[in-house]
């Protein structure tokens, strides 16, 4: 198939099409990561977004169930520079270009992703469109990218989480188990998760840490969630702005004042920020990866994390009772927060990872010790 991808800039590429024809539009992204690629196409957080690999080689492992990170493809599109070959690995049961077409997600492969990353690098984010079929029309696709609104002031969380509450006892897929995932024993703590788009190994390594986790929409009032009597709350990541996300922020808002250790993921981080009075900015062109150092300003510790965000809390804005417990080194943008005397903190990537790196995975041990001690303080 014929394809093009037109940025709203005027910018056109063409290049080979995969997947599902059509035409798709969203705000255009690059992701650094050289492995993944299964979970960042599943990944909720990425819905409203065309993603540009900058790794040349994709879709040479094919794709599997176990290592989804949500129920289908999230993004708009997906670009790449080398065509996907038939598939080598013994976990394979889908090739990448069927697996889209399945999902009727279009991709456009075979063009400079380097020339592409470097305009949105220096001219930052911007929407486009990428248009895939026996003939494509550069002017179609171009007045398709102009017409998006584009992902500020759009609230996309409603879309990406889940319709109705289910429970989770699922841990992490381990080699010695085949990767099959297997439930879970004896789980102590009971956490709630408010699902604005969240991925599946956050729920994962929540039981892996011996939590119950029960998943609830998005929507949902903090009254119903402070009355199945969680040990701790977590906001999720998920897509869109969070200055739109007003329920989630009100939300956030009462479980802190009912005493409930809560913590902040990524899109739940920026609902944190905002529900105690700071503020968000659109990035320039976001961080979107598998190798961003964030370093931890109370042990100095530098953590390589991955990360999917768009927007970020603005530190200048923040009020006095949250301190700054994490930054990028990249650009020395907030990544974590904690509130000086509640039992509350946040932090901007994704701890989750998946596939990795690991490194983050401390945060929810944080996140554990948190429960503990207001478990430790109530029972005194």
């Amino acid at each position: 198939m014929q394809a093009v991808l037109a940025l709203a800039d005027g910018s056109i590429f063409r290049g080979t099409g995969f997947g599902a024809a059509g035409l798709a539009v969203g705000e255009i992204c690059f992701n650094t990561a050289m492995t993944g690629y299964q979970e960042i196409l599943t990944d909720p957080s990425y819905m409203g977004q065309i993603v540009t690999l900058t790794y040349p080689h994709v879709g040479n492992v094919g794709i599997n169930p176990e290592d989804a990170e949500g129920e289908r493809v999230y993004c708009a599109a997906l670009v790449l520079r080398n065509p996907p070959r038939a598939p080598s690995s013994w976990r394979s049961q889908e090739a990448l270009p069927a697996f889209l077409a399945r999902h009727r997600v279009p991709g456009i492969a075979g063009i400079d992703t380097r020339a592409l990353t470097r305009r949105l690098r220096d001219g930052g984010a911007q929407n486009a469109a990428v248009l895939v079929g026996d003939r494509v029309d550069d002017a179609t696709a171009l007045a398709a990218a102009r017409a998006f609104p584009g992902l500020l002031g759009m609230d996309l969380a409603q879309a990406a989480g889940c319709r109705k509450t289910y429970t989770w006892q699922h841990g992490s897929v381990r080699p010695e188990q085949d990767y099959v995932s297997q439930l879970a024993g004896h789980l102590s703590r009971h956490v709630v998760v408010v699902d604005f788009g969240t991925k599946r190994n956050i729920l994962r390594l929540l039981v892996d840490r011996g939590c119950r986790v029960t998943v609830v929409p998005p929507r949902t009032a903090a009254a119903e969630i402070i009355a199945l009597a969680p040990h701790g709350v977590l906001f999720s990541n998920g897509p869109g702005d969070p200055a739109a996300v007003d329920y989630g922020r009100e939300a956030l808002r009462e479980v802190i004042a009912a005493g409930i250790p809560a913590f902040g993921l990524c899109l739940g981080h920026q609902l944190l920020g905002l529900a105690l009075g700071a503020q968000t900015i659109k990035m320039k062109f976001g961080h979107h990866g598998a190798n961003h150092p964030v370093k931890d300003l109370h042990s100095g510790r530098v953590l390589i994390t991955s990360q999917n965000h768009g927007f970020a809390v603005d530190a200048r804005t923040l009020p006095d009772c949250l301190e700054v417990t994490h930054l990028s080194l990249f650009d020395g943008s907030l990544q974590g927060m904690a509130h000086r005397d509640l039992p509350v903190l946040s932090f901007q990537g994704h701890p989750e990872a998946g596939p990795g790196p690991h490194d983050a995975g401390v945060i929810f041990d944080a996140f554990i010790a948190l429960m503990d001690q207001q478990e430790a303080r109530a029972h005194a």
